[in-house]
């Protein structure tokens, strides 16, 4: 082969590739203008959904999260658009071949975390409780200082800081305490079997009517439960405004102590657990009677 005809051959050769791309250039600027224009459409969508988010949400990670996963859901979208134009349908479905295997592989691998992802985006969502609430789940009892994408932060009431998967809160039982602002204080007492029961039951009531944390609309509750052991058991319910468990325990604490004092200025009992000790080596013989028989044999002895 001669220089000429190799010359040829390769002015041949950038002849096609420049006619090739002359033909290529107006799909190439349309591809361009399709990226550029997804790029903005997302930039749009991505702010108005955050405004939206905000209203539903008010984890301001989970809007984040939310937002930039649609702004690039919209380009990936807009970038197999383009490379459609430019002919590319080879490239784009080996590219959404390659994606899915990644995706499965990182779901398999990540199936928890994707778990307390997606429940920390619905506990922020849906708003079961929020920062500051008293709560008790997973057998944790305390505040909630703040809800992560992966954990939900309590502490409790001795102050160690818990961090609770979402996906274990989202799947267990969760007691809020503070979402109605209220709480019902129970305590359970005993009287005596020789008072008066219709007294008694008056002078609790009126004791636990005295507690200056009492809600006034909310009567005070008093019902006989059993008869027990030394003494005939009672309980005694009502109702307070509640925020904190400083709020319950204090009311708790001065029911018992309006009760004590009530009982004590009305004469009314409450009884000590009463215990019968049988000392004997035979059921049923008397304490004396056993004591006498080791007297004896001890003095034979």
């Amino acid at each position: 082969m001669g220089l000429d005809k190799a010359w040829d051959l390769l002015l041949a050769k950038f002849t096609g590739w420049g006619r090739s791309f002359v033909l290529l250039v107006p799909n190439l600027l349309v591809a361009i203008l399709v990226l550029i224009g997804f790029w903005l459409a997302a930039k749009l969508v991505k702010n108005v959904l955050q405004r939206v988010l905000r209203r539903v949400s008010h984890s301001e990670q989970v809007n984040r999260l939310l937002a930039h996963a649609v702004f690039l859901g919209l380009l990936a979208a807009g970038l197999f658009v383009a490379l459609g134009i430019l002919g590319l349908q080879k490239t784009v479905a080996s590219l959404l071949a390659g994606a899915g295997i990644i995706g499965l592989a990182l779901g398999f691998a990540f199936q928890d975390i994707a778990a307390n992802f997606m429940a920390g985006i619905y506990l922020s969502v849906q708003r079961p409780f929020r920062p500051g609430h008293i709560i008790e789940t997973k057998d944790y009892f305390g505040v909630v200082k703040r809800i992560h994408l992966r954990w939900t932060e309590v502490r409790t009431q001795q102050g160690q800081v818990v961090l609770i998967p979402n996906k274990q809160v989202f799947e267990n039982p969760i007691m809020n305490y503070s979402k109605t602002g209220e709480r019902r204080v129970d305590l359970r007492l005993g009287v005596s079997y020789g008072d008066d029961l219709e007294k008694a039951r008056q002078v609790a009531i009126e004791a636990c009517e005295g507690v200056s944390t009492k809600l006034p609309d909310r009567p005070v509750e008093f019902f006989y439960e059993e008869f027990g052991e030394s003494s005939i058991d009672f309980v005694v319910r009502f109702w307070i405004a509640f925020a904190r468990q400083p709020d319950f325990l204090a009311a708790q604490s001065e029911a018992i102590e309006r009760i004590k004092r009530s009982f004590d200025e009305n004469g009314i009992t409450i009884p000590f657990p009463v215990r019968t000790l049988d000392f004997a080596v035979r059921g049923g013989e008397g304490l004396p009677r056993v004591l006498e028989e080791a007297g004896i044999r001890s003095g034979r002895a």
